[in-house]
């Protein structure tokens, strides 16, 4: 049985307009129940107003349940006295990453969250240089952040999380400000982080190729979960995932489009090694 680190339970939520009394709730989630397991990578996925990004709010406490519950490792996280043991335990990093960065050197700005918390000299030098490495940004500690590219400046920010040891990062959508290639180095790092040092990762992003990569795809639309399964599976659902604004990727759309013109072809084909196989085998016929 695997080990849950992240459990949501009927969670609903909404704003309210603190300037207009009368004016009407805007419901983001609602009822939204989901377990994320300890070593996973998930990624969530949803159309602007799908409520992907309020629900990553909820799994560090930024927001809290207007009803329901959420856990983090058992402790819920409408329990004040606990919110620094939430925060220790489930990291965020946001879409722009020069809203997370502090300092005016990398290694200084990988450290600020540790000296607020008290962590030792020594034990901060080597989490400082240990969490640089893991994100490949160890030869850049002396330099300013704002010479860096986004794709960089986006990984500084990844090792200030990873230099609290969080269990879980959760990223939402940490790649929608870069060009392709800070895209590639952020994900290639996040998929590093998962695999090579079993953190969990939470990725919500609106990039298809980004959450074929992942071992979980959750779909969310109006507030609710509408799929949850491995990315093949979920991507296979063409035309649903057409129907409420999502893209799929572009493998498996060409391989939907041969099977509507009459060629038997797989729609659970998700990368481009898998599709060439297909090509090569439709062409033999």
């Amino acid at each position: 049985m695997q080990e849950k680190i992240i459990s949501a339970q009927e969670v609903e939520f909404h704003y309210t307009n603190e300037f207009e009394e009368d004016a009407p709730v805007k419901q983001v989630l609602k009822g939204v129940s989901l377990e994320i397991n300890k070593g996973e990578f998930t990624a969530v996925l949803g159309h602007n107003g799908s409520g992907k990004s309020t629900l990553a709010k909820h799994m560090n406490a930024i927001l809290l349940p207007c009803g329901g519950k959420v856990y983090v490792e058992g402790i819920d996280t409408s329990d004040e006295e606990r919110l620094f043991d939430v925060r220790q335990r489930v990291g965020m990093v946001f879409q722009n990453p020069d809203n997370q960065i502090v300092a005016t050197i990398v290694e200084e700005d990988v450290a600020f969250a540790l000296e607020n918390l008290g962590v030792p000299p020594d034990e901060m030098r080597q989490r400082v240089d240990d969490a640089l490495k893991s994100v490949g940004m160890y030869e850049y500690r002396e330099h300013s952040p704002h010479q860096l590219s986004g794709g960089q400046k986006q990984r500084v920010a990844i090792a200030g999380i990873i230099a609290m040891r969080p269990d879980c990062i959760v990223l939402d959508e940490p790649t929608a400000m870069l060009d392709p290639k800070g895209r590639r180095e952020v994900l290639k790092t996040i998929r590093q982080l998962n695999k090579d040092f079993g953190i969990t990762v939470v990725l919500i992003t609106h990039y298809m190729e980004e959450a074929a990569q992942a071992d979980r795809v959750i779909v969310m639309d109006g507030g609710e979960v509408i799929m949850d399964d491995v990315p093949s599976q979920v991507f296979s659902n063409v035309e649903k995932m057409k129907e409420i604004g999502l893209d799929v990727p572009q493998v498996t759309e060409l391989m939907y489009l041969l099977g509507k013109s009459g060629l038997a072809s797989d729609t659970h084909i998700i990368d481009e090694e898998k599709c060439a196989e297909a090509l090569a085998s439709l062409l033999k016929r």
